[in-house]
This record gives structure tokens, C-alpha cells and sequence, in this order.
């Protein structure tokens, strides 16, 4: 290097031998240079042992993490860590192993990022991603197709949530006009989700074998399904941790109470023994989907309604798809489940029968047996079991 007055300075080599090395000006003689190094503080003793990780271990911490996040912030901090983490955390073995908790975005959320994670979970083969990014693309995006068809890949797994939708669909006639519905292929599907335990299509199978609606009438086998369904019930509050502190407040025993109305913020599953249990949690998609028409005035579009029942969140395709309390006819369901777990809720309390009642158009549209009547003695026959 030149200076102004032209005094030429030598170029010192710098041989850092890939740590920081601080120099300090000395004398130079020929070619060799003196050099004092020193190491900084920080980088005495250390040595990045996390880039030496292999990735195959990365990916299968990641995976474990996925699998057990409590929300989607839990996964998605994790991926704002460092640029490793963001480029392994969407591997697609990461993303088949998301949980549904981890993936159950909230409607005020909703944006393109979030679509994309979610198709990216649904393209790594997460069944839970493909039945609520189905979910939300039939319901809420109106794109029937595609969302139906995530929703058939998420029950050829056997995904019973997703097995359970495509039978409400094909009762509803949900993907056309009212000559679409297809009730054996319904029952077919609620069976195959009752036999993977499912509650609500438990409950949906045995109204449809007590009612004969879409397949032959067996009483005895109905009433045996919704004893089922009640006892399943029953059993996922009594094993879940947070009823255990709680369950003395509930499950008592009084035969005093019969007939009586349990009210609450519990579900008064056999409530005529004295019983109160807590309401059973919506899947995140139905909550996406309550959310979602929630925040747009509670009208999915007009004439159209949605489902009573707070915890499922269906919208009506097309008018009067859903079929009305035959009694008050203030309320309507997109299913016997929905309309049999809401009796017990809080409509038991607020029903209350009317000579007549008229509906828009002038159709009644009572397709199927749903009445609130009916739901009455359903309820004693649960609790009798």
C-alpha cells in the first residue's frame, strides 16, 4: 500500500487458521513476520458441536417435537431458531408427524402462509392436515372438490373424523342439490368410524338403525350403539388428566335428580344419575369452522344457516339442507349426533313445543327422522343403559 508521501508499507499475511486472531503492529524483517495472536473470550474452549450434528438426528428431534407441540407457536418458534432448524423443521417427515394441535390455526390467523403450511403437511402424507385443510376448503373456501377429495385421502387411512364428515356429507347431499344424497353410502361410513371408535358416528349409526333411516330397522342394535357411544364418552373424560382433579364435583350419585335438567357448562351425559360431565372438545377444525362464520355475523351465506350445535361449525350448502327441530323448529342440525349431543347441552331446557311453526319458502323440510320429541326418549334410553 501507497501512501500519500510514498512510503510503501509491506502486506502482512494473514494466517487466521480459522479462528479470530487480533494482530498488533511490529517490526518485520524480509519475509517473515512476527505475529502475535490472540484468541477472542468467547471462542477459548468452544466449538460448534450443533453443525457437526448429522441431519438424520436434526430431523428426527424435529419430528418428536412436532408430534407432541401443544400449538403451532410451540413448532413454528422452533423454526424461526436458526436458518438449520427452518430448512429441516418443513423436511417432510417433520410435517407427517405434526400433531393436530399443532397444525389447529385459528380463523384470525387465516392467510396464504397458512394455506401453504397447511397443503405442505397434507403433500408430506399428515392425515390430520388433510382432513382439516379438507375441511376448511369444502366449508369455508367452497371448493368442494379439492376438500372433499383431502378428506377421502384422510379416511382411506382410516381417519375417523374424516370418515365421519364424508357421511354427514353423503346424508346432506352436501356436494350437490337434495337428489344427491347417498344415505346407505353414509351408513357405511359412519360404521366405519363407529368400528375405529368414533363417538359421534357411534351415536349417528344408532339413531339410523332406530329410525331405519338409510338401512334396514333394528331397534335393539340401535340402542346398543348409543349405549356404546354414551360409555365411550364417559370413559375418555374419566381417563383425561384434567377431569381426574375435578371428577368428585360431577360424578355423583342421587336418584333424586331423575328427569332433571343438569345445567352448566358440562354435558349432562346421564344426567339422570346424577352425572355431569364435562362437554366433549371440538377437533380443531370444527373450531376453525365456528370461528369462521362467527367472525363473518354467523351467516355462511344468504339464506343458509349453521349447525346448532356450538361445537361443530357446518354450514348449510344449500337452503334447507339441515333438518329442523320438529317440535320449536327454532333450531336446526346437520346430523342426529349433533342433534342428540345439543338435546343434552342446552336445548332440552330451551325447547319448548308450538302448534305450528313456519319455516321460509314453506318448506318444512323434516327429511329423515330428527325431531326433539324423539330425542327425548333417545335420551332416556341412553341413561336407562
Amino acid at each position: 500500500m501507497r501512501t500519500r508521501r510514498g512510503v510503501c508499507y509491506r502486506e502482512l499475511d494473514m494466517c487466521t487458521d480459522n479462528r479470530l486472531v487480533v494482530k498488533r503492529r511490529g517490526d518485520f524483517s524480509g519475509d517473515n513476520c512476527r505475529k502475535r495472536q490472540r484468541l477472542a473470550p468467547d471462542s477459548v474452549g468452544k466449538s460448534d458441536v450443533f453443525e457437526s450434528l448429522p441431519d438424520d438426528l436434526v430431523i428426527s428431534i424435529l419430528s418428536k417435537l412436532s408430534s407432541s407441540a401443544g400449538c403451532p407457536s410451540d413448532f413454528v418458534n422452533v423454526l424461526l431458531t436458526c436458518k438449520r432448524f427452518n430448512g429441516l423443521g418443513l423436511h417432510s417427515l417433520v410435517l407427517s408427524k405434526a400433531s393436530s394441535k399443532s397444525i389447529a390455526l385459528k380463523a384470525k390467523n387465516w392467510s396464504e402462509s397458512a394455506h401453504r403450511f397447511l397443503k405442505l403437511c397434507a403433500d408430506a402424507g399428515n392425515i390430520e392436515a388433510c382432513y382439516t385443510l379438507g375441511m376448511i376448503r369444502f366449508y369455508c373456501l367452497q371448493n368442494r372438490v379439492s376438500g372433499a377429495s383431502l378428506m377421502a385421502k384422510a379416511a382411506i387411512s382410516s381417519h375417523a373424523p374424516a370418515l365421519y364428515s364424508l357421511a354427514v356429507i353423503q346424508f346432506n347431499g352436501s356436494v350437490g342439490s337434495k337428489n344427491d344424497k347417498d344415505l346407505r353410502a353414509g351408513v357405511a361410513l359412519c360404521a366405519r368410524a363407529a368400528f375405529l371408535g368414533h363417538i359421534d358416528a357411534l351415536r349417528e349409526l344408532g339413531h339410523c338403525l332406530q329410525d331405519g333411516y338409510g338401512v334396514r330397522q333394528n331397534v335393539a342394535e340401535g340402542r346398543r350403539f348409543l349405549v356404546q357411544a354414551n360409555a365411550r364418552e364417559l370413559a375418555a373424560v374419566l381417563s383425561s388428566a384434567s377431569s381426574a382433579v375435578s371428577s368428585r364435583s360431577w360424578l355423583s350419585w342421587n336418584p333424586h335428580q331423575h328427569h332433571r335438567h343438569v345445567t352448566g357448562s358440562g354435558c349432562p351425559l346421564l344426567s339422570d344419575f346424577g352425572c355431569n360431565v364435562p362437554a366433549p372438545e371440538a377437533h380443531p377444525a370444527s373450531r376453525f369452522l365456528a370461528d369462521w362464520f362467527t367472525s363473518r355475523g354467523g351467516v355462511p351465506g344468504p339464506g343458509l344457516r349453521l349447525c346448532s350445535h356450538a361445537g361443530c361449525g357446518r354450514p348449510e350448502m344449500r337452503r334447507h339442507e339441515f333438518r329442523r327441530c320438529s317440535v320449536c323448529g327454532i333450531v336446526n342440525y346437520c346430523s342426529r349426533a349433533c342433534q342428540a349431543l345439543d338435546w343434552k347441552l342446552r336445548h332440552k331446557a330451551a325447547c319448548a313445543p308450538v302448534e305450528r311453526w313456519l319455516v321460509d319458502d314453506g318448506d318444512a323440510n323434516v327429511d329423515g327422522p330428527l325431531a326433539a320429541g324423539d330425542a327425548a326418549d333417545d335420551d332416556d334410553v341412553m341413561v336407562e343403559s
